[in-house]
């Protein structure tokens, strides 16, 4: 069967251009103008009122540390699990986290059945589950993937389930009617109109991913950026311990970067 008539340009709302994807988003050019007048600033305060090195690092002896770090290995032996964990618990959790939205936005009784379990999880620590996962796997790499995932997947969940509860029911009859199947249904009809709220649930999570993974590294393991604050801390290591953080917001920020460019390639019937 060919696409069905009531396809995305018509079920969508045209009307509103305040609510286009890009609308909200700051450009990369204002961030990097944003950071560069942070970081001067910074520069100037450290300069002005001749702070300790231990207390408050200039981001020059930031810099200069992260180059040490880099030349001699420590940076990437550290980056690379974290950004690994990351990637991995966030897909861990867009899989889960879509899947059973999508079956509880459709099914009242599966939420009744389900709804009190994901909220009394909710509600529990994830430095309380990262010991039971030390425990029960193995796998070091395995177990921080399941740590981050675990505090990405209520974001993606809740932002899938409100998405596809949004979308009229008129316009899933107007689909049967049309003569579209389930599965055109779902790629013609529910999907775009659910994406906008579903991405708003990603860029959420993306603030958390990072976290998930370095709390689960904080627990036990030797590698990661959770395991390169602990070791700046305990030296201590000021200008290091900058340098951590420093590449979490980097992480961060490359995901938001992809997210925005898939976002906007994939809503872009919104902006016709």
């Amino acid at each position: 069967m060919d696409r069905p008539r009531v396809g995305v340009p018509s079920v969508s709302n045209r009307r509103l251009p305040d609510h286009r994807s890009g609308s909200t988003q700051p450009s990369l050019g204002a961030m990097l103008l944003g950071a560069v007048g942070l970081l001067l600033l910074w520069q100037l305060v450290v300069e002005v009122f001749d702070i300790p090195i231990w207390l408050l690092p200039s981001p020059l002896a930031v810099a200069r540390r992260g180059a040490v770090a880099l030349e001699d290995g420590t940076l990437l032996v550290h980056l690379v699990p974290t950004f690994v964990e990351s990637i991995g618990g966030f897909f861990v959790a867009l899989a889960t986290g879509v899947s059973l939205g999508y079956l509880i936005a459709l099914s009242p009784q599966l939420e009744r059945w389900v709804a009190p379990y994901l909220s009394a999880l909710q509600s529990v620590p994830v430095i309380a589950i990262a010991p039971l996962l030390i425990v029960w796997t193995a796998n070091g790499l395995l177990r921080n993937i399941l740590v981050a995932a675990l505090v990405v997947f209520f974001p993606i969940f809740s932002g899938t389930v409100t998405g596809l509860r949004g979308i009229p029911r008129e316009l899933r009859e107007v689909a049967r009617v049309e003569g579209a199947n389930r599965w055109q249904t779902i790629r013609w009809v529910e999907i775009p109109l659910a994406l906008p709220t579903i991405f708003s649930g990603f860029r959420t999570s993306l603030a958390y991913t990072t976290t998930g993974a370095v709390v689960a590294e904080f627990i036990g393991t030797r590698y990661g950026l959770g395991a390169m604050i602990n070791i700046a801390r305990g030296l201590p290591d000021m200008p290091l311990l900058f340098v951590a953080i420093f590449c979490l917001i980097g992480i961060t920020l490359v995901f938001y970067v992809l997210l925005t460019v898939i976002e906007r390639r994939l809503t872009a019937w919104r902006d016709v």
